[in-house]
């Protein structure tokens, strides 16, 4: 009999992990194991902006980026952008608790 990956009893069948992981699981290893978890969340955050902040601030915001651990906003709107600056570290808590983690510090406003 030939070894072949697609006969069932061959060697190689028996190599095979009889442990089930599931595919969330394997997917926060991988982000894990590349140290790619903190840049998987930046993006979420800038990616779910809209729901996070509400519609009236999505809605006046022009650009959102983070980079070091510094959100980037630019607010097209001189009141909001007021209201926002006294704000700042109500929404720093509020963006690290949607992400579980300390992913922003300071927040700079273009």
């Amino acid at each position: 009999m030939i070894d072949s990956p697609f006969n069932p009893k061959g060697p190689r069948a028996s190599t095979r992990s009889k442990d089930h992981v599931s595919l969330k699981e394997a997917i926060e290893s991988l982000l894990r194991v590349y140290k790619l978890q903190n840049k998987y969340d930046e993006t979420y955050i800038v990616a779910h902006w809209e729901e996070i902040m509400g519609k009236p601030i999505a809605a006046r915001t022009t650009k959102v980026f983070i980079k070091d651990k510094k959100l980037f906003l630019s607010i097209d709107s001189a009141p909001l952008k007021k209201e926002l600056l006294m704000a700042k570290q109500k929404m720093i808590e509020l963006l690290n608790k949607t992400a579980q983690q300390d992913i922003i510090a300071e927040v700079v406003f273009l």
